[in-house]
């Protein structure tokens, strides 16, 4: 088992905890790893039977390298050759009900496996001179790893209820990994989904980012929904599940179709904050949900009222305020104008439009305007994909006539006031927009002379007089 070790920083270890007549261990994921056959990460934890602050110390000064200390933690880190090494003594811990903070006591190698939050990561080797290289793994983590099964080393209702964190930390490994939950695992989830509430928001979303970034993030979401933890982290996507029916007609059901779409749109791209647009674009659906009787049911409006709910949503789910956000704002306030445009004729002035207003943006906007193509309609998918295709071909042939992307206008308001020898006022608004309006009309060219015999004109109806020129 000593290939499973080749890294020397194994070796090095080995011969200090012999010099030091302790006992050490690489534990978690990269055992995990190394038996899946996974590409490694550059992260070890070493499992140290008494203080592992003071063994990383020790083995610091060997490697003359600096050691990083978390004493509120027990931990210590150091860096060698690439691999980012921590240190832990071996430990059980007790919870409160009330908090996630353990009251730790030192434990022995099988204290410190039972407080492991899943089989798969309570596996060590052994990094001592007796057996050094051997795999020691009492709750068979290799059988689980063949099923492709998370389970918990102990009963899962004391795993989950003393660290409510890890219900979601064992959706998103069987998100990551493609595996399945354990029956018994799942139903203590449900069980203990209101314990996740002492968790602090950060924590949640960065597991639950790191559900949207795996290969097929609707794996998690399903799990989540199922055991009532969405409804409790994110209840606004929760919100979405259930179709109604009146007179005999219901609408899609817009909590599988959004995970269709966060699907699609993981396929194509590994950018988090695409897939978040995914995730929010039908968001204000319910909101908006009305029954005609002539038509059945409408969400109008549903994408101007989703892209004002991004800024309290991003707020309440501890997200970023600053660009990302702007981003997601922008796609869900967008996402159904390429839609429109590929169901009917393409005129430049609608993308001219489209252009102006999504900048850089405009091929992500597309990207999740293909990926919200969910019909099972075989010919209706396929007319949608060609027309898109039409679209996306106009986009490039108008933007590199008319160069409308991040457009700058020609002529701003110093120039119209210096013009008409006036100040800032109505009469510069009017003029500005109808520049504006022009040139993503197609009436005159971008381009500033054009958009100055334009002004001038606009002017004279406004009954300015020139006073200036510019």
């Amino acid at each position: 088992m000593s290939e499973n070790l080749s890294h020397p920083i194994f070796s090095i270890i080995r011969d200090l905890a012999k010099k030091e007549q302790v006992s050490c261990f690489v534990i978690g994921g990269y055992v995990r790893d190394r038996i899946m056959g996974r590409p490694l990460k550059d992260d070890i934890d070493i499992l140290v039977l008494g203080s592992g602050i003071d063994f990383a110390a020790k083995l610091g000064e060997k490697l003359h390298t600096n050691v990083a200390v978390y004493k509120s933690f027990g931990t210590a880190m150091l860096n060698f050759q690439g691999l980012h090494v921590e240190f832990v003594g071996a430990r059980k811990e007790s919870y409160r009900r009330e908090s996630r903070k353990p009251i730790v006591e030192d434990g022995t190698l099988e204290d410190d496996q039972n407080r492991r939050d899943f089989t798969i990561n309570a596996m060590a080797y052994s990094l001592n001179e007796v057996n050094y290289g051997e795999l020691i793994d009492p709750f068979d983590g290799v059988a689980d790893i063949q099923n492709q099964l998370i389970k918990t080393p102990l009963e899962p209702g004391i795993t989950f209820s003393d660290d409510p964190l890890r219900m979601m930390r064992a959706i998103r490994f069987a998100t990551q990994l493609n595996f399945r939950i354990d029956s018994a695992a799942l139903n203590a989830i449900a069980e203990h989904a209101d314990r996740i509430k002492i968790i602090s928001k950060e924590r949640v979303i960065d597991e639950l980012n790191k559900i949207i970034l795996a290969k097929k993030p609707s794996i998690g979401f399903k799990y989540l929904f199922d055991t009532g933890v969405l409804e409790l982290i994110f209840p606004a996507m929760h919100q979405l599940y259930g179709v109604d029916y009146v007179d005999g007609k219901g609408h899609k059901d817009n909590f599988y179709h959004t995970l269709e779409v966060l699907d699609n749109v993981a396929e194509m791209s590994d950018d988090l904050w695409l897939r978040w647009a995914a995730i929010m674009h039908d968001i204000a659906k319910p909101a908006t949900k009305r029954f005609d009787k002539k038509v059945g049911w409408t969400f109008h409006g549903h994408e101007d009222k989703g892209a004002k709910m991004v800024p309290k949503l991003f707020a309440e789910l501890k997200l970023p305020l600053h660009e990302k956000m702007k981003f997601v704002q922008k796609l869900v306030a967008l996402h159904l104008r390429p839609i429109v445009l590929a169901k009917d004729i393409v005129t430049d002035s609608a993308v001219r439009r489209l252009l102006f207003e999504a900048g850089d943006d405009i091929d992500a906007l597309m990207m999740l305007c293909h990926a919200d193509v969910t019909t099972k309609n075989d010919f209706k998918k396929k007319k949608y994909r060609e027309n898109f295709d039409l679209v996306k071909q106009k986009l490039k042939d108008v933007e590199e006539r008319d160069q409308i992307r991040n457009w700058q206008p020609p002529i701003d308001g110093d120039d119209i006031m210096k013009m008409f020898g006036i100040g800032p006022g109505r009469h510069v608004g009017i003029i500005k927009n109808a520049i504006r309006e022009a040139i993503l009309e197609g009436e005159i060219p971008n381009a500033r002379k054009e958009a100055l015999q334009f002004m001038l004109e606009k002017g004279k109806n406004l009954g300015l007089e020139v006073v200036g020129q510019v």
